[in-house]
């Protein structure tokens, strides 16, 4: 993103982290942001804002890490901010989903590939979130495989995972004009 704060880069007139709030306050009670830079401006979207606890980046677990000990629930959502055509219906699915298999953790997965950030997780693992990372693991794939996963099937609306990773992608996905209803 040419060195940009990914999350405030615009997407389609608004800021791509906007998309991700919406979807999330569609769905759940409280909602945070986990930023570790631009945090007085995030602040602005109306939400707390936590950084990650260890102070170093270590991706999106350390953001996860950070999320469950803020949060007061029985369980945690994810979604990442680059993913401008996520709605409160994927969300909404992924908790139902949850539910249902009584997993503990159920995430992503759009027929093809795992979306390993759009998860939702139970908080009392984050104990065992913490050994993980202080072992040096990072890879949100080998934490879940600890765990009863359970992948919720999105195959039927694949293109809504769609995410962005450089203003390439960025152009590309808004000349494309997907208009997300699931």
């Amino acid at each position: 993103m040419g060195g940009r704060d990914k999350g405030l880069v615009p997407f389609r007139g608004r800021p791509l982290v906007v998309y991700a709030l919406e979807a999330l306050r569609a769905v759940a009670g409280q909602v945070v942001v986990s930023a570790n830079r631009s945090r007085e401006i995030y602040a602005g979207f109306g939400c707390p804002v936590i950084a990650d606890t260890s102070g170093e980046f270590e991706g999106p677990l350390a953001g996860l890490f950070s999320a469950m000990a803020w949060a007061d629930t029985e369980f945690v959502l994810t979604v990442p901010c680059d993913t401008p055509l996520v709605t409160g219906c994927m969300l909404k699915r992924l908790a139902e989903d949850q539910a249902r298999s009584d997993c503990d953790i159920a995430v992503a997965h759009d027929g093809e590939r795992l979306h390993p950030v759009f998860l939702i997780v139970r908080r009392s693992l984050r104990a065992d979130l913490r050994s993980f990372l202080a072992s040096g693991e990072r890879r949100v794939e080998d934490w879940l495989a600890r765990h009863r996963t359970h992948r919720t099937d999105y195959s039927d609306v694949p293109e809504l995972f769609a995410n962005v990773n450089s203003l390439e992608e960025l152009k590309v996905l808004e000349a494309r004009r997907i208009q997300p209803n699931a």
